[in-house]
């Protein structure tokens, strides 16, 4: 019976992507019947790509309504019934550390920033700064649902700081900046780390899993932001200094 209701949600899953992919796949038909004009080759090559990009997405969200998300919520539950909870914050950091490193959209944005800057910008030290950015404010996240902090406290000044950033940074780590806020609230952060944090709101006495458990993401997409243009100003600094 609970292969049958999976083999469900498995179509329902696919029905939806295919929606998603129905617009793009008959705009770049149209535009190769009329423009582009691509060789037969690379055109097979790109449906083949598409293909299996809908495989990967379809198995993937069902992965995570089936797996990511129970664990997830199951594992905040039973730490936030727990009397050690404050292992939250160090958890957090780890958490978010490694969904950021794991995030595919991240590293599609490292490759891109090196192609861009030929090589002046490496991937290795983007994907770094991005995920140790990332695992510090999801462990601040943790810290304020602990604590019972607005989220205000955390949001307002962080952006306030990387407006003021903006004003010492180079434009290019700004633009690349702002994208990665958008790139790192990805799919794996967003599907375990979310829930784990509705998880801890909801086993917490005096907790609302609305009210407390939802802004982590807000404060994942600002991370990157600050990280990425601290970055910037470093590179700025080392480029005056040579």
């Amino acid at each position: 019976m609970n292969i049958i209701l999976d083999f469900l949600d498995f179509r329902h899953v696919a029905l939806e992507l295919s929606m998603a992919f129905a617009p793009l796949v008959l705009f770049f038909a149209y535009m190769q019947h009329r423009y582009l004009r691509l060789p037969g080759s690379y055109v097979m090559r790109l449906v083949k790509g598409v293909g299996l990009s809908f495989i990967g997405l379809a198995f993937f969200l069902q992965g995570v309504t089936q797996g990511f998300l129970p664990a997830g919520t199951e594992i905040g539950r039973i730490i936030g019934a727990a009397p050690w909870r404050w292992i939250l914050v160090p958890l957090g950091f780890v958490f978010g550390f490694a969904a950021t490193a794991a995030e595919p959209a991240v590293r599609v944005l490292a490759i891109e920033m090196e192609k861009a800057s030929s090589g002046a910008v490496g991937q290795k030290p983007l994907l770094l700064t991005l995920s140790l950015g990332v695992g510090v404010f999801v462990a601040l996240g943790m810290v304020k649902l602990l604590a019972g902090v607005s989220i205000l406290w955390f949001v307002v000044p962080g952006y306030v700081l990387a407006l003021i950033m903006t004003r010492f940074s180079t434009p290019s780590f700004i633009a690349a900046a702002f994208d990665a806020g958008g790139v790192a609230t990805g799919p794996m952060t967003v599907t375990f780390v979310m829930a784990i944090v509705l998880g801890v709101a909801g086993a917490m006495e005096g907790r609302d899993p609305v009210a407390d458990g939802f802004g982590l993401i807000a404060l994942v997409a600002l991370a990157p932001i600050l990280s990425v243009m601290t970055l910037g100003i470093l590179y700025a600094r080392k480029r005056s200094e040579s």
